[in-house]
């Protein structure tokens, strides 16, 4: 039998999935990590060398169950905006500075400077941003900037210094012409730290011989670039077609929605990832299940599940939202949350509450449809919002398309495909 495997670096875990040829899973495995270590000043950062053990360990598991098949290929999801400084050898000179750090604040303006205003690199998060931070703790000029999926890839082959077109959007690369742009060099990195971009699915090299002999794996399975550990989710749920969108119904609201021509307007957060020949755009909105939890036990929650009336609706005009601000569909940050009036019965509440998670979705398509995005044929549901039933009706009613939950939505799922196919 001949297999893939995807590995998904997650914040608290590794999963490693593997699928035969009819993309069936045939193995899984998954190893916890630490929590990130959180300080002062927006700090949240892992030591690079957990995750390779948590990695050595799920591929020897999975190789494992597998009982001898051929293991063609391996793709790696990391976490957007991870990253980490090492030599070109792949020794780490820093932690890594996770996604959701944000101590490179300061650095901002010497990033608006450079940057157009519509890029993604202008966030305290993305990083470029923490490119310039890490940059300042080391004394040396000798270096790599490496995500967490790419440095993951250069332990797999034993080369550094790959990385793929959808982890290095918020490190400045330009998707649409393929390089880096050339405002970047305003920056005065050092020559050679930024990776060498590939597109998702590129075949970069051979798992190395110390990996084989300590995983069992063969030395001839092919090293593949990934994706964002999102963007994998999204591969792992079967959307291929223009227009095929994915919500997903988490603790925010995220919609994705695959086009033919990238979007991007800073202003809403919306930006765009390329796959293949298609994009992926996106875009967040602050409002989604947080909302629900912050008002409503679990318990509660599938009480009134129950009392739900799809087909009738409330009327009640809400905008759900933990806190004030918005950005996507409206740009406000000083928006206020509507939930008021609130009617004596919590089920109604909670169904008005639903639906105007509901419609800041439509909302959402609306707006990427009027920014260049085509207008979507079908939705595919994830999160944790995606098994309510009543909710996915009242979805589809407001939004006038089929509205699915995803048969599978493992970002490890997705990144296997992504080496599937290279090997097809």
């Amino acid at each position: 039998m001949n297999c893939c495997i995807g590995i998904d670096l997650g914040t608290s875990g590794v999963r490693a999935i593997a699928i035969d040829s009819e993309k069936s899973i045939v193995a899984e495995a998954i190893v916890d990590l630490p929590p990130p270590e959180r300080g002062g000043e927006g700090s949240s950062e892992q030591r690079p060398e957990c995750w390779w053990d948590a990695v050595l360990d799920v591929l020897f598991s999975v190789t494992q169950q597998l009982k001898g098949a051929d293991v063609q290929a391996i793709a790696v999801d990391g976490t957007s905006s991870t990253l980490l400084l090492c030599d070109p050898q792949g020794s780490p000179l820093t932690t890594a500075l996770m996604y959701n750090d944000s101590r490179s604040k300061a650095l901002l303006p010497e990033l608006a400077q450079a940057a157009p205003a519509s890029s993604p690199v202008n966030s305290a998060s993305s990083s470029l941003a923490k490119l310039l931070y890490l940059r300042r703790q080391i004394d040396t000029e000798n270096f790599l900037a490496l995500h967490q999926a790419d440095w993951i890839l250069g332990r797999l082959s034993g080369h550094f210094g790959f990385s793929d077109e959808n982890n290095c959007l918020k490190l400045g690369y330009d998707p649409v012409q393929r390089c880096w742009p050339t405002w970047m060099e305003s920056l005065a990195l050092p020559p050679g730290c930024l990776p060498d971009v590939r597109p998702p699915g590129t075949v970069i090299g051979r798992l190395s011989a110390g990996v084989a002999n300590a995983t069992g794996m063969p030395a001839s399975t092919r090293i593949v670039t990934g994706t964002t550990d999102s963007n994998a989710a999204t591969l792992a749920t079967g959307a291929a077609e223009i227009g095929d969108a994915v919500t997903s119904l988490g603790s925010t609201l995220v919609l994705k929605i695959l086009s033919d021509q990238p979007v991007f307007a800073a202003e809403f957060g919306i930006y765009s990832h390329r796959l293949g020949e298609h994009w992926l755009v996106g875009g967040a909105s602050n409002s989604g299940g947080a909302v629900c939890a912050d008002l409503f036990s679990r318990e509660e929650m599938a009480i009134l599940t129950q009392q739900i009336e799809p087909d009738n609706p409330t009327g009640l005009d809400y905008y759900p939202l933990v806190q004030p601000g918005e950005r996507f569909p409206l740009n406000d940050p000083a928006f206020a949350p509507r939930l008021e009036p609130r009617p004596e019965d919590d089920a109604r509440y909670f169904q008005g509450i639903l639906e105007g998670i509901a419609n800041i979705e439509r909302e959402g398509y609306a707006l990427l449809q009027r920014l260049g995005a085509p207008a979507p044929g079908r939705v595919i549901s994830i999160g944790g919002g995606a098994g309510n039933e009543p909710w996915r009706q009242i979805r589809q009613r407001l939004l006038g398309v089929p509205v699915e939950r995803a048969v599978q939505q493992q970002a490890a799922y997705g990144t296997a495909l992504l080496a599937l196919a290279a090997v097809s």
